[in-house]
Parts: structure tokens; sequence; C-alpha cells
């Protein structure tokens, strides 16, 4: 088996959680910080740390605004963080692929 893949892997996106909360955003045009923090069961400061791993790295766009009075932190993937995304869904496409023609 060719390790190549492996080795090409997004260690940002490839961590658990931050591949769930990328899963979710290329799933949906945007997603409330409260609707990623209750879908995945996850702690507010939890989510706040993948969060800014996934926005520093440019794969997701964080936007603040004001709800019935409330604080709103709306969250979608950047053109960046699809086709990183795309790239690691590739990837693991591939690695399916190679194991499986053993």
């Amino acid at each position: 088996m060719n390790p190549e893949p492996f080795l090409q892997l997004d260690r940002v996106i490839h961590e658990k959680g931050r591949l769930v909360i990328m899963s979710l955003l290329a799933a949906a045009p945007e997603l409330s910080f409260t609707e990623l923090r209750d879908t995945l069961a996850m702690t507010d400061g939890n989510l706040t740390t993948h969060l800014r791993a996934l926005q520093e790295s440019g794969y997701v766009s964080l936007a603040k605004s004001q709800r019935n009075r409330r604080p709103r932190t709306t969250c979608s993937l950047t053109p960046a963080g699809r086709r990183a995304f795309s790239d690691y869904i590739g990837l693991l496409e591939k690695i399916v692929r190679q194991s499986r023609s053993k």
C-alpha cells in the first residue's frame, strides 16, 4: 500500500472534532454556533477552540450579529475551506480505493 495519500491528509481537518464540523458546514450554507454546539454535544470552549483552528487556517468564516437582542455567531465554510474539504474527501476516497484493490 502506498503511504503517500496518508501523508497528504490535512491535519487541521483530520482531527475528529474539526472533521465533523467541516462535514456539517459542507452540508449547509451556514450554521449558528448554538446549532453546532447542540448537534455535536460539545462544550462552548471545545467548539470555540476547534472553530478558532479552522478560522486561522482560512477554512471557516464567523459572522457576529444580533437576533432578538441576543448575540449570534454564524459559521460557514470559506471557498478555501470547501476546496480543502473536497481535497480531503478525495484523498480518503483514494485511500479506500487503494485498500480495496489489494
